[in-house]
């Protein structure tokens, strides 16, 4: 029998510049919103850089895909267009153009980190999946980045002194290299109780009837 009253610990590894992650994420919200009365759940977010190596100015998002995955343009177009549809259907517009780049989002993951002991991780995650997905701005951007902590009520002035310092790197290093050495080499992935792993942008479906055998089981 489910426990509503003790919530479940869902650790979500996921990067901002991953459409996948945010599809996921809003399946896992609607999952979580059927359910609710029968489970609950606590999500802490957890870093995964799909590019680490990317220099500050980012790359072209279609040489980019040709470079990494070996698709066409019109491969590339086509994978694209699917994944604006999955998005919109999860109730997130996400929006490709032909000047889409993709970023270094390291700065991101410090900022998230912060914001976790502040109790709007959940938050900032959202804001800078919208400032790259729907407003097409840079997530390596300290001006993005520090406008996106104060549209959700973190202390833009905090997050200023962080970014130009080294604060939180080593956390988000570790974390990495945690998770990396856990197997973890794709997202989204999604731990439930530290034990039961979910992958990928799966279906609401897929993530009711997983969570609740998860629920469970106890």
């Amino acid at each position: 029998m489910a426990n509503a009253d003790k919530p479940l610990q869902i650790d979500i590894v996921s990067d901002v510049v991953c459409p996948w992650c945010i599809i996921g994420y809003k399946h896992l919200e609607q999952a979580l919103e059927n359910l609710d009365g029968q489970i609950s759940a606590k999500l802490r977010w957890h870093p995964f850089e799909l590019n680490p190596d990317m220099p500050p100015e980012g790359q072209h998002l279609g040489e980019h895909i040709k470079e990494k995955h070996g698709l066409t343009p019109d491969q590339s177009a086509e994978n694209r267009a699917r994944i604006s549809t999955l998005g919109a259907t999860a109730g997130f517009e996400i929006g490709f153009s032909s000047d889409t780049r993709i970023y270094n989002t390291f700065d991101c993951h410090r900022l998230l980190s912060w914001a976790g002991k502040e109790g709007k991780q959940t938050d900032l995650k959202l804001a800078l999946f919208r400032a790259y997905f729907q407003d097409g701005e840079n997530p390596g951007d300290p001006d993005v980045l520090k406008r996106a902590c104060e549209e959700v009520g973190l202390s833009p002035e905090d997050a200023t002194t962080i970014l130009a310092s080294n604060q939180y790197a080593d956390t988000v290093r570790a974390e990495e290299a945690e998770f990396q050495k856990a197997g973890i080499s794709s997202v989204p992935t999604y731990i439930v109780n530290g034990k039961y792993v979910i992958t990928g942008g799966q279906p609401v479906e897929v993530f009711e009837q997983a969570l609740s055998e998860i629920a469970r089981q106890g």
